[in-house]
């Protein structure tokens, strides 16, 4: 699974939107499935799957985009964690009394089906050092005007033609406050500037130092927004 693939967003933004009551579950799957193709959750069809989790006491759906060295929304234990940095993504149901992992991976059968089989594992208690999206959200402001002065003597992010920008995608789903839709949209347009980056032929080792320093920070700030948007629909009932 591509680390900038929307599935274990879309499952998170959705399957929260159903737990919060705004939608329902055959809407919020259907969402997810536009987004994911035919989803299985350990071979059981997605919509069967998290009925049966809602039984168990779901109450929440988080999410984890790590990277190498940096395992953001991650708590162990480290086979989870392991399948979560490799696909650079996943979602972790809250339960009554366990967490599940689910990391999603590319269903291919034959020329023409395609979609994504999530595999299910152990995880750990909820990371309790995530930020609120108001605090993304200036955590991202900051990152950017770090990252514009360390990149004006260098080669920056290469430049995304508009029409990308407009497929960047980060839409959240019904219920979410506005703050977490505009501070996702922007993280998912940074997303695509960052992925775009060049590799700065020409530049010097030190100038090459500098600038992947901070497109690092930057693709930081980005996750930690992405995060933190997608759990803001929560944020009123965790701290009233």
């Amino acid at each position: 699974m591509r680390a900038e693939s929307p599935v274990s967003p879309a499952l998170v933004a959705w399957g929260n939107a159903w737990l919060a009551g705004h939608v329902g579950l055959d809407e919020a799957a259907d969402q997810v499935e536009s987004v994911a193709g035919p989803t299985l959750i350990a071979t059981v069809p997605l919509r069967v799957h998290l009925a049966d989790l809602r039984s168990q006491g779901l109450h929440e759906v988080r999410l984890a985009l790590p990277a190498p060295g940096d395992p953001l929304g991650l708590s162990g234990p480290p086979d989870f964690n392991a399948a979560a940095v490799d696909a650079g993504q996943a979602a972790i149901a809250v339960l009554a009394e366990r967490n599940v992992g689910l990391v999603p991976e590319p269903d291919l059968r034959g020329s023409s089906y395609q979609g994504t089989a999530f595999t299910v594992h152990p995880a750990g208690p909820v990371r309790a050092d995530l930020p609120s999206v108001a605090e993304a959200e200036r955590d991202l402001a900051e990152a950017i005007r770090t990252a514009t002065e360390s990149l004006t003597s260098v080669e920056g992010p290469g430049q995304a033609h508009p029409g990308q920008l407009e497929r960047a995608g980060g839409e959240l789903a019904p219920g979410y406050p506005g703050r977490a839709h505009r501070v996702s949209a922007l993280a998912a347009r940074l997303a695509v500037m960052l992925r775009l980056a060049d590799e700065g032929l020409g530049l010097t080792s030190a100038q090459m130092a500098t600038r992947s320093a901070a497109l690092r920070q930057l693709d930081h700030a980005v996750r930690r927004a992405t995060v933190a948007a997608h759990h803001a629909i929560f944020e009123p009932i965790r701290n009233p």
